[in-house]
């Protein structure tokens, strides 16, 4: 079995039988067999090794600790081989694995974008990838770090780099890049028309969508051009040369896109540390998962894709909304759940005039955003990502001149929240579904 069998990728056209003839057996038996003799045996599996091989035995033969160091590699290279292929069976087969006939959960030997299925303890959780790219460093300097690209649900097939996508210019990514890239591209993906997301450590902070590119970049800058400078903007259309002009004279860490026209590249190329990533708009529908690191394991959970289909919201005030509330709340909306908890979004029309985030309690955030928003506040809808506990949220927001708030409801205090609503002429809709992200 050579370097490259772990990585086969059955074709789309070949039916059931044909991959599974594509399964190799002899390969992976000779290696393992070659690692377990690996006092005696070089198992040599990746051409990387190939010349550290080679100059060992040119001068003399290979040490004890490279033939271990090989059989490891060896052994893991068949480990993955199997998990891969025992991932393609269960999620192939997912609902009979699921009937009480089985006791080995479909969950078992998952990839990272499997359905979430009736998970139990007991059952197995494998996690199949490679390292796409060593980063500079973690964090911070002092720390290493790496960037792990998972197999799809294919036998070892592996998606494309960061975002599904190419880095098409700019320095190297960093830790933080990849983390506030994945926050800005979820976000910017919700919007159904031209939009732009700006984030900095991993929370927005400007998005707005509009009738064009240049409009939505240009709202979304708006809503803190201060914390923009040196942040990641995403964008859910190509990036144009109008919109890569108006941002050539601020400084951004990386734009993403799902394509970038030919002028707008040239010019941008003059910012040599910009990163540019042409990324798949696709590429959450095929995720399902989300993974962490927590008290010593791997907690797991769905993506947080929005409200469920079924959500019915309620206008909950005396006050119905207007249309122009309408519009904004539901945009907040789509925006507020991107946000670190407690998170409060201000928005007025398709854009953002404020955003809180991060706060650990609900009242800093509503004034975090209204300091941000300043006068713009007046005449703003406002969006929770969770229900207030109190009444001084609303009496905050009502104060800089907010109209409108949208938030999931669910308080015990709820009749007085909402009696504070009333007696400040706020309109309020209730959604019944929380937002929280940690």
């Amino acid at each position: 079995m050579d370097a490259e069998a772990a990585e086969i990728v059955p074709s789309a056209s070949l039916d059931e039988s044909e991959i599974i003839e594509q399964i190799d057996i002899g390969g992976v038996a000779l290696l393992r067999a070659a690692a377990k003799n690996h006092a005696r045996v070089g198992a040599l599996c990746d051409p990387l090794d190939y010349d550290l091989v080679a100059c060992e035995i040119e001068k003399g033969g290979l040490s004890s600790s490279t033939l271990r160091a090989l059989a490891a590699k060896a052994f893991a290279r068949t480990r993955d081989y199997d998990a891969a292929i025992a991932a393609w069976f269960l999620e192939s087969n997912a609902e009979s694995l699921n009937s009480d006939e089985f006791a080995l959960p479909a969950a078992g030997l998952t990839s990272f974008g499997a359905e979430l299925g009736n998970e139990e303890p007991g059952g197995v959780f494998s996690l199949v990838g490679r390292v796409e790219r060593t980063l500079r460093y973690g964090e911070n300097p002092h720390q290493k770090a790496f960037f792990v690209l998972p197999k799809t649900r294919s036998i070892g097939s592996i998606i494309r780099g960061p975002l599904g996508g190419q880095v098409l210019g700019g320095k190297e990514l960093s830790y933080n890049n990849l983390l506030d890239l994945d926050a800005a591209w979820r976000a910017v993906l919700d919007f159904e028309g031209p939009a732009a997301v700006i984030v900095k450590h991993l929370s927005p902070c400007g998005a707005a969508e509009a009738d064009s590119l240049q409009e939505a970049y240009r709202a979304a800058l708006a809503c803190d051009p201060v914390s923009a400078f040196g942040s990641i903007v995403a964008l859910n259309r190509p990036l144009d040369l109008e919109t890569a002009l108006m941002m050539k004279g601020l400084f951004l860490e990386c734009i993403a896109a799902p394509d970038f026209d030919e002028a707008a590249r040239e010019i941008l190329k003059a910012k040599k540390n910009l990163r540019l990533i042409a990324a798949d708009p696709l590429l959450f529908e095929k995720e399902a998962r989300e993974l962490r690191s927590a008290a010593g394991g791997i907690l797991v959970q769905e993506q947080d894709r929005g409200d469920p289909m079924n959500t019915k919201w309620s206008v909950v005030s005396d006050r119905k909304p207007t249309a122009a509330e309408w519009e904004a709340m539901r945009f907040a909306w789509k925006l507020v759940r991107h946000v670190r908890s407690n998170a409060i979004v201000l928005a007025a029309g398709r854009a953002a005039v404020g955003i809180g985030g991060g706060q650990t309690n609900r009242v800093d955030a509503v004034r975090q955003a209204c300091e941000r928003a300043a006068d713009r506040a007046r005449g703003s809808v406002l969006a929770s990502d969770a229900y207030f506990p109190f009444a001084d949220g609303i009496e905050a927001a009502a104060k800089a001149g907010v109209t409108a708030v949208v938030q999931p409801g669910g308080s015990v205090r709820d009749a007085e929240v909402l009696a504070a609503a009333d007696k400040l002429g706020i309109t309020m809709v209730y959604t019944g579904v929380r937002h929280f992200r940690h």
